[in-house]
């Protein structure tokens, strides 16, 4: 149901970056800049910068289902994307408030391990999420190395990036969306669902961007709220990354980081 205004609404769970490039930051800033009223529950507290990830403190399971109950009890959420999870306690918490509210947009972006090398979520953490909350979503978004951790497979091109979308699909999500910005060749984005599987061409765009697997997760849970069909919202998450990659800006001695202000930056007023 949507507000009592009309207006979609959006909840993140997820970790806190320092760096803003990421994870609750990244995803409130992207609800905001489709055009979604944003919600969030912080999984974790992270010391980053355009480096990479220096040190994790994650929350205890209990804060983490409360912050979830409030504002589901409250605002409500037509979509729920979830990033950050850390340890098989919070994917427990996470799992038992979400099929509580039964959301029908879950987006899973199964955050494993930073580009940076940083384990973010441990075996057992894994292991819950494969279990307890892949079930639960309506689509999941690894990119290449997560796609091959969650299908127990190597993913290096097409075809194993599809095999691996079949794979986890068999463990419960309505739909799996398999990420190219890995791909030696241009980025193809697969969609794998129980009808067959889809591709999603876009453009190689040079910047190595802080944060790109957030924006389109977050993206994708947007256009979701907002009540667009599946093929269409990551036609559109895939064109918002393109367009924010093409205003990164490097503002670190490290990755650039994606422009996530809003509005659009092709729609700002030029002086």
């Amino acid at each position: 149901m949507r507000g009592r205004r009309g207006r979609p609404r959006a909840l993140s769970i997820a970790g806190s970056d320092s760096s803003g490039g990421a994870g609750v930051q990244a995803d409130v800033a992207t609800f905001a800049a489709v055009g979604v009223f944003a919600t969030s529950a912080v999984t974790a507290v992270t010391v980053q910068d355009s480096l990479g990830v220096h040190a994790v403190h994650v929350l205890e399971p209990r804060l983490v289902r409360a912050q979830i109950d409030a504002v589901l009890d409250d605002l409500g959420a037509d979509a729920v994307k979830t990033g950050m999870l850390g340890t098989r306690g919070i994917v427990a918490a996470v799992a038992a408030s979400l099929q509580r509210s039964r959301s029908a947009n879950l987006v899973i972006d199964p955050v494993i391990r930073s580009t940076s090398g940083a384990e973010l979520l441990d075996r057992a953490g894994v292991r819950a999420l494969c279990d307890a909350l892949l079930p639960l979503a309506r689509v999941v978004t690894p990119n290449l190395s997560e796609a091959a951790v969650l299908a127990g497979m190597e993913v290096h091109d097409l075809p194993s990036a599809e095999e691996a979308g079949r794979r986890i699909l068999r463990l419960g999500p309505q739909s799996v969306v398999v990420t190219g910005g890995h791909l030696v060749a241009d980025p193809v984005d697969l969609l794998v669902d129980r009808t067959g599987a889809r591709r999603f061409r876009g453009l190689r765009i040079g910047s190595d961007a802080h944060g790109t697997g957030c924006a389109f997760s977050a993206a994708l849970a947007a256009h979701l709220a907002q009540g667009r069909e599946l093929d269409e919202a990551v036609r559109a998450a895939k064109r918002f990354v393109e367009e924010r990659l093409r205003a990164a800006a490097l503002l670190g001695r490290g990755r650039p980081q994606l422009d996530l202000r809003c509005p659009s930056p092709s729609r700002r007023r030029r002086p």
